[in-house]
């Protein structure tokens, strides 16, 4: 076969053969990192992407044959670090994924670097506190408590202790916590509609919390409610969850992913069988449902149940808006919106379906960013990248401030906090699906 410069086939996943010993294998690793590090050097189409790019490129041309055979391997590390898996390169940027015969998968390599580096050394503690979203998140939000850590995490004085213990940059964002949930907050919401399929859809739908929407943003499944119903769909809340494992995943902690999606998937495919359709309002929870786990874990077909079944909130909208079962009397104009796309939104090839749905509203502009944040959950809040993470997200503030839009909103939570903490035009980010609430009048 001889060379092709690009592929012009649509991307295709492989499945990831995380349990078999060549996984976890250094010198094989080592191998392949070199191979890709290669091609990456030669083509540098990333370089405005992640940190990851610009980091592998320096140690390549200062190296001394400038090439990456000059590279330590010892340095390799410096590279996976950078990476926190956001799949862009893969999606957007790379000429040579699969069906290509150079088989590029970079952020499935950097997660076999993360995951034998984690089988070798763990992670500290701090990582390990940062990725463990429910077990903290359960603690910070019993009553009284959670007002006492949100005003401590308010308190610069003690984010500066924070940060020599913790390595928590003192400027980064945190999240609040509330001790009234949003499991607690739409438990008195539900109406008993009666579900109408429409094209795919059954008008069944089941909320999976997570646990950012859970303890951090709770008011925004009031929203998710208002607006489903609405619509005359059925919404119920998922009756238990863990975190969908998304954090570990990016520490590279495989096996305690294995575990989180031993708790989940059994309680989602039970709700599949009783004719639900699943949504999160995370994009990066859906993202693991619809590709991750499946590509952890290609033989289970509760997995691949779930899979079919899990929609993005306005993907599932505008499969309904397609079928004519779309409400689209509004009550209140929007103006003007800057809307920030997450990057694990993008990745999932759906198009801007938020976009689409909110331009239905008279008088109303949304204005798309498609470039990244750079928070990455973890990746903004620590001190060795914060700054780097303040970088990225540069050419998204200027755009935001630049448009200076009556809302500012993105479907990742997290990602539209540390993009308000940098504006000098807003302060107030919002979700669309409030925004959608808000036209509504409901």
């Amino acid at each position: 076969m001889s060379n092709r410069e690009g592929s012009l086939e649509a991307p295709t996943r492989h499945a990831i053969d995380w349990k078999s010993n060549d996984f976890y294998n250094q010198e094989s690793l080592n191998t392949e990192l070199e191979r890709v590090f290669d091609i990456c050097h030669g083509c540098r189409r990333c370089v405005s992407l992640c940190d990851a790019f610009p980091t592998l490129f320096d140690l390549v041309d200062e190296s001394d044959t400038m090439e990456v055979d000059g590279v330590a391997k010892s340095d390799y590390g410096k590279v996976v670090e950078q990476c926190y898996l956001c799949d862009m390169c893969y999606m957007s940027k790379c000429p040579y994924v699969p069906p290509h015969q150079w088989n590029v998968d970079f952020p499935h390599l950097m997660l076999r670097a993360k995951a034998l580096k984690f089988k070798q050394q763990g992670a500290s503690f701090r990582d390990r506190t940062l990725t463990s979203t429910d077990k903290v998140a359960a603690m910070a939000s019993i009553p009284l408590v959670d007002v006492t850590v949100n005003a401590l995490n308010a308190n610069a004085g003690f984010r500066k202790v924070f940060e020599k213990t913790m390595g928590v940059h003192r400027d980064a964002p945190v999240p609040k916590y509330y001790s009234n949930t949003l499991r607690k907050r739409v438990k008195p919401l539900a109406k008993q509609l009666q579900p109408a399929a429409v094209g795919e859809t059954t008008g069944k739908l089941a909320l999976y919390a997570t646990c950012y929407g859970n303890y951090n943003t709770p008011t925004l499944g009031e929203d998710f409610y208002h607006v489903f119903q609405h619509n005359g769909i059925y919404i119920d809340i998922v009756p238990k969850e863990q975190c969908c494992g998304m954090p570990k995943l990016e520490l590279g902690d495989l096996d305690t992913v294995e575990q989180l999606k031993n708790a989940n998937i059994p309680v989602l495919a039970a709700l599949v069988d009783q004719g639900y359709d699943l949504t999160a309002p995370i994009p990066s929870c859906v993202l693991m449902y619809k590709q991750e786990l499946p590509l952890l874990f290609p033989d289970d077909p509760q997995v691949k149940k779930v899979q079919q079944a899990f929609y993005d909130p306005f993907e599932y909208l505008f499969l309904r808006h397609k079928g004519g079962a779309l409400n689209t009397d509004f009550k209140q104009p929007l103006g003007d919106i800057s809307y920030h796309v997450a990057c694990h939104l993008r990745v999932q090839n759906i198009g801007l379906k938020a976009r689409d749905i909110l331009n239905l509203i008279p008088d109303t502009q949304v204005l798309p960013i498609e470039r990244c944040s750079g928070h990455d959950g973890t990746y903004a809040v620590k001190v060795e990248t914060h700054a780097k993470a303040v970088k990225i997200a540069r050419p998204v503030v200027k755009k935001v401030d630049q448009q200076a839009a009556t809302h500012f909103a993105s479907d990742c939570p997290m990602a539209a906090n540390h993009i308000a903490n940098l504006s000098t035009t807003t302060d107030t980010p919002l979700h669309p699906i409030t925004l959608l609430r808000k036209a509504y009048g409901v």
